[in-house]
């Protein structure tokens, strides 16, 4: 749906900037810093942030600020409201039940998969991410799953400006090795990666797609390298995926 100007409220974007200005790097800001990070005056930057401890958004010291546990409130409205994830859990439940294994759901936000669904398991041994996790779209299975869906166009333009920031030595960071996966993705309808992200773990993923051919997001796993091959690991969970896939393209 294309917007027009007229109807955008640039205060209400520059607020939501204000709160992504927080991260691992940045969890505490003075006006000053934050100024610098999201384009704005002092001034202006510390009324955003006096806004934020007004509503309960954010804490201060009279100095630095830090985000308050109320923002968690933001994401849940998604996961609450949105209908992929309720529709999703069931699938990841069987998944988990059948496989012996943590199966999750992700979607592509940006440059960044973000971990949506994740079946629920206390016998398993917890592999993977957390529900909210970010993680950089090139490292992680269902990235490329879905990235794979995209055309060539499109996969040129995104690695044109993505980040191929390596985590092991095995981390794809060409672009160009990285355009070659995507397609052999695409190929196969499936993609596995070893080691992209974090030493002796191993990734599956599959794109979902809805009746009408869009990829709407991915599920996978990450299991350990070991005792399974390569080829005995998409050999036992491949046919279930597969499964469950299909299955939930007859109801997204």
């Amino acid at each position: 749906m294309e917007i027009q100007r007229r109807d955008v409220i640039d205060g209400l974007g520059k607020g939501l900037q204000v709160i992504e200005a927080f991260d691992e790097d940045h969890p505490r800001l003075s006006a000053s810093e934050l100024a610098e990070r999201v384009d704005l005056t002092r001034t202006a930057a510390r009324r955003y942030l006096l806004s934020l401890v007004h509503f309960g958004y954010a804490q201060t010291d009279g100095k630095r600020f830090w985000l308050a546990p109320r923002v968690l409130r933001l994401g849940q409205s998604y996961l609450h409201a949105a209908r992929m994830p309720r529709v999703v859990q069931p699938f990841l439940q069987r998944l988990a039940a059948e496989c012996q294994e943590n199966f999750n759901f992700s979607v592509l936000d940006g440059h960044e998969v973000v971990y949506v669904v994740r079946s629920n398991n206390p016998r398993m041994i917890s592999i993977g991410f957390p529900v909210g996790a970010r993680v950089p779209a090139h490292v992680v299975t269902p990235g490329m799953a879905i990235l794979s869906t995209m055309s060539d166009e499109w996969l040129e333009a995104w690695a044109a400006e993505h980040e191929f920031t390596a985590f092991t030595p095995n981390t794809v960071v060409a672009p160009a090795d990285f355009l070659r996966n995507a397609k052999s993705a695409r190929a196969l309808g499936y993609w596995v990666t070893e080691q992209q992200l974090a030493l002796g773990l191993r990734g599956i993923a599959m794109p979902v797609k809805n009746r009408k051919g869009s990829c709407v997001g991915a599920i996978g796993t990450t299991i350990p390298m070991q005792p399974l091959s390569r080829e005995a690991a998409i050999e036992r969970l491949l046919p279930h995926l597969s499964e469950a896939v299909e299955m939930l393209r007859e109801v997204i």
